[in-house]
């Protein structure tokens, strides 16, 4: 591990996994006892955690002499976005017949959480076919699935996976994949 960004993707995932993490435990599982490499390490997730915390991507909390993070709605986003980009985000490229559609009715009040979702489709290759319409032939229903409850979007959020769409609808998806 070098860069500071496989440190930020790093702390995201573990951070994924547990409501909150202690700084220890957070070092214990990123850092090496190699001596000569330790100081150097210790010193990078220390950066990564500031910079982390400065972005709004997680929080601080100090309980019982200790230090805890945990991930905001932000750094939710930034994780699902890693996800996307990661290998672990492949998903079949034969299509299985299957057509996710994909609606978001986000308040204006809530704009940024809006732009997140809609950075987040493009990204996962879903093609917008009308302000609040969203389609793809692509496997991700299980992620936005995952979005959708991380994120609390309830009924602003509609995942709808079918294998009949109308034709004017596929010509729409066609050509815009076109442009």
């Amino acid at each position: 591990m070098s860069s500071k960004k496989e440190y930020s993707n790093k702390i995201l995932k573990i951070l994924a996994e547990k409501p909150a993490v202690s700084i220890d435990e957070l070092k214990n599982k990123i850092t090496t006892p190699n001596p000569l490499l330790h100081k150097e390490r210790v010193y990078a997730l220390n950066r990564s955690v500031k910079n982390l915390v400065e972005s709004g991507c997680i929080e601080m909390i100090k309980s019982d002499n200790k230090n805890y993070i945990k991930l905001t709605k932000k750094g939710k986003n930034k994780l699902n976005s890693i996800r996307l980009e990661g290998e672990e985000a492949l998903v079949p490229n034969t299509w299985d017949g299957l057509w996710r559609i994909i609606i978001i009715d986000i308040p204006e009040e809530r704009k940024s959480e809006r732009e997140a979702l809609r950075y987040l489709l493009k990204k996962a290759n879903f093609t917008c076919i009308k302000n609040t319409v969203w389609i793809s032939p692509l496997p991700y229903e299980h992620l936005f699935t995952n979005i959708k409850k991380d994120l609390g979007l309830g009924t602003e959020l509609m995942i709808i996976v079918t294998d009949k769409i109308d034709e004017e609808t596929k010509l729409a998806f066609l050509k815009s994949i076109k442009n």
